[in-house]
């Protein structure tokens, strides 16, 4: 099916076009792995950074590696306690049973493995040092980040620290004091909007599938009154993202005038993801990313959750694309189609791609009649304003 007809945007552009926007990545996530039978078990960041770099869209100059956070920046956010016995979990690979309890440590699916500091560390550091490069302007697309489960002193489905917050609080540490977080992955942003509940400078926004993990962000749950929640009913597919873009999330922030915008772009809303229930193609998703990266000069866009390796390196590496205004091609080059081909994936639940997803990037347009379910909980939130 072909995309409707697209609703001609109408609003400044407000980006930095003298500066080029940025990826930041690191070799951490290669080869690191949460456990054989744990969702996270797959390649994520490793393919997308491979796959840019096999299109010939990133060099030296606009290709980033990003740090480790240091416990002091970490403790910004998170206790240092709760950081400690992280710390402590890479060390000696196990922990007291109390312990493991009191940080959710080795329990509910975040499991101590390796690099189980060193990896969500860096994508922590990675967003702090992605807030200081765009404190004049720019967009950076950090796909490691995005880990908005985590808690201040405990981890949280399947996150150990959370990079989006941090980075979120680097970005006030400057002086900004209008930040839109914008969060469309298949599972609500609890831990973000947590963190932000009470604080006037940052509207947290969440798009997520009605009764996933964790359960939360209902339409009516506005925290201390700066977070808006639309929860989703499962088998959403493109022509109600864009609905939803359209009617909500660009009218919501040509309102709130951000001077930067957090976008994180979870791709477990695409059809072929094993965690959620959502029929989404990744144009959607693009279709997202390029109209929020106009809203403001700043913009930081992070990955999120997503369990299917083909889904997520065509997804990201195409966001990466709309971000530079490249123009994505029908057929992909060979040597990023055999970077798909030599992926491994046998999930349970999982399903093996076609042959168009490994010969190209884009999903075709998935659309359909946009049900009256979608259109009510849009008008309702609407209703909310600011």
């Amino acid at each position: 099916m072909m995309p409707s007809d697209e609703p001609v945007l109408n609003y400044p552009d407000r980006r930095r076009h003298d500066i080029r926007p940025r990826m930041i990545a690191a070799e951490i996530y290669r080869g690191s792995s949460y456990g054989p039978k744990h969702p996270l078990s797959i390649p994520r960041v490793s393919l997308v950074v491979d796959m840019v770099h096999a299109m010939g869209w990133v060099d030296g100059e606009n290709y980033l590696t990003g740090p480790v956070a240091t416990p002091a920046q970490l403790s910004r956010f998170h206790d240092p306690d709760y950081i400690a016995a992280v710390a402590q979990a890479e060390r000696d690979q196990m922990l007291p049973e109390d312990m493991m309890v009191r940080y959710g440590l080795g329990k509910n699916g975040n499991p101590i493995y390796p690099e189980i500091f060193r990896r969500p560390a860096t994508a922590a550091g990675s967003s702090i040092m992605a807030a200081r490069l765009i404190a004049d302007g720019g967009i950076i697309h950090h796909p490691a980040g995005g880990t908005h489960h985590g808690l201040r002193d405990r981890a949280s489905g399947f996150c150990y620290f959370n990079d989006p917050v941090l980075g979120i609080l680097e970005l006030l540490d400057s002086g900004l004091d209008r930040v839109l977080y914008l969060d469309i992955d298949a599972h609500h942003g609890d831990g973000v909007q947590i963190a932000f509940a009470d604080d006037d400078r940052v509207l947290t926004v969440s798009m997520h599938e009605e009764g996933l993990w964790p359960r939360t962000g209902t339409i009516d749950d506005v925290a201390g009154g700066m977070a808006r929640n639309l929860p989703m009913p499962s088998g959403m597919h493109d022509d109600e993202m864009r609905y939803v873009l359209h009617e909500y999330f660009i009218p919501l922030a040509q309102e709130f005038s951000p001077q930067a915008i957090v976008l994180q772009c979870g791709c477990d809303i695409l059809a072929e993801d094993p965690l959620s229930r959502q029929m989404l193609g990744n144009q959607a998703i693009w279709d997202v990313v390029g109209a929020m990266i106009k809203m403001a000069s700043r913009c930081l866009v992070l990955g999120g959750g997503g369990y299917n390796p083909y889904g997520v390196a065509r997804c990201w590496s195409g966001v990466w694309a709309v971000v530079n205004e490249i123009e994505i091609p029908p057929v992909l080059a060979i040597t990023a189609e055999n970077i798909l081909r030599a992926v491994k994936w046998t999930h349970s639940r999982g399903k093996q791609p076609d042959e168009k997803m490994l010969t190209s990037i884009k999903d075709p347009w998935r659309g359909g009649d946009i049900r009256d379910e979608v259109r009510t909980r849009v008008q309702r939130l609407k209703g909310y304003g600011l």
